[in-house]
């Protein structure tokens, strides 16, 4: 079937709209009427070339909500008329170590993204900028009657992102763990690790978002513009999240680890990064990286996201505002995700 999209052409330029052609649903596929899309860094990233050359043209998108609307032959975990979910992932070989144990993130064959990625059947993938998706019913997720559909979008990266390191790392009642940038990534962190139990301080840049944070569920809030702050948090916390996709002084905030504590990447900067070994020796600090999750933890933070009442702080918008967004998202002036209402694509 064919359906409406929107894409980038070519590195740098901006998306257009544009017609796909999604495959016939096989005996294991879903066709997903799609709801609403979150617009994620990454996009942005690929469709600029950050991360090298993409098999333009790419429609972006990995943070998907809609309904079921047809089922192949094999499926028995989704019906029509599901709300459900997809993520990063669309395919994996599902028989390597990793992919046994739950990981398929880190499939040692090569996970296959939901975009710019080409599929085990060898087509390139194209994302959630669209009005239909068919996805491999293995990697499409519940989404529970408790969330809110267009909040819900952004937790299939944004929140899957920022849950898995906590709960790798044990984020949880007497855990003082911090978060690194108050955005898309950033806010989720904080309101995941204040459910969790931990207690959580926001590092931003400067102050200015101070509200928002405590009352998103930070117990503190410090601006990394001010030298003194390095001095009174030296030592302080067990986890650290990183969510900017910018470059920092990693060194500075190795040292606000505590013994064994851990400072963890989830932002993804397109230049290198460098790091003093002697900050990780000194107390033996590890300095650490995580991607995603894999589809049976996707789908565990949904539903601790439904028992705890968390959604992501989102700004809906038709699909031809998709360009000014970007533009904003580079300007840190959204608070906290756009979401593309996927009905303006009809």
């Amino acid at each position: 079937m064919r359906v409406n999209a929107y894409a980038a052409p070519s590195a740098g330029q901006p998306l257009a709209p544009i017609t796909i052609e999604r495959r016939e649903v096989g005996a294991n596929d879903v066709l997903i009427e799609i709801q609403y899309a979150g617009i994620c860094h990454s996009d942005i990233h690929t469709v600029n070339g950050d991360w090298g050359p993409q098999p333009f043209p790419v429609v972006p998108g990995h943070e998907i909500v809609g309904v079921v609307a047809e089922i192949g032959s094999d499926v028995t975990r989704h019906a029509v008329g599901d709300r459900v979910g997809v993520g990063c992932l669309v395919n994996s070989c599902r028989e390597c170590a990793n992919c046994e144990k739950g990981n398929e993130q880190y499939c040692l064959n090569g996970a296959i993204g939901t975009y710019a990625a080409t599929d085990r059947d060898g087509t390139t993938t194209q994302g959630g900028y669209s009005t239909h998706v068919v996805v491999d019913a293995d990697f499409v997720v519940r989404v529970p009657d408790g969330l809110d559909a267009a909040a819900a979008a952004p937790l299939l990266c944004a929140g899957i992102t920022t849950y898995s390191p906590l709960r790798h790392w044990n984020a949880g009642p007497g855990t003082k763990v911090a978060v690194v940038g108050l955005g898309g990534l950033g806010h989720m962190a904080v309101k995941l690790a204040h459910a969790l139990g931990a207690e959580v301080t926001v590092l931003s840049q400067s102050l200015k978002k101070q509200e928002d944070g405590l009352r998103l569920g930070a117990d503190d809030y410090f601006a990394t513009s001010d030298p003194d702050t390095f001095k009174a948090l030296r030592g302080r916390f067990a986890l650290i999240i990183n969510t900017v996709s910018a470059t920092i002084d990693l060194d500075a905030y190795l040292r606000l680890l505590a013994v064994d504590g851990t400072l963890v990447n989830v932002g993804a900067p397109p230049e290198p990064l460098s790091v003093r070994v002697g900050n990780l020796i000194g107390g033996r600090r590890s300095f650490a990286g995580s991607a995603i999750g894999g589809i049976a933890e996707t789908q565990e933070m949904l539903d601790f996201c439904a028992e705890h009442g968390i959604g992501a702080e989102v700004e809906v918008i038709p699909v031809d505002q998709v360009n000014e967004a970007y533009e904003r998202v580079l300007a840190s002036d959204v608070r906290y995700r756009f979401v593309i209402d996927a009905s303006t694509l009809a």
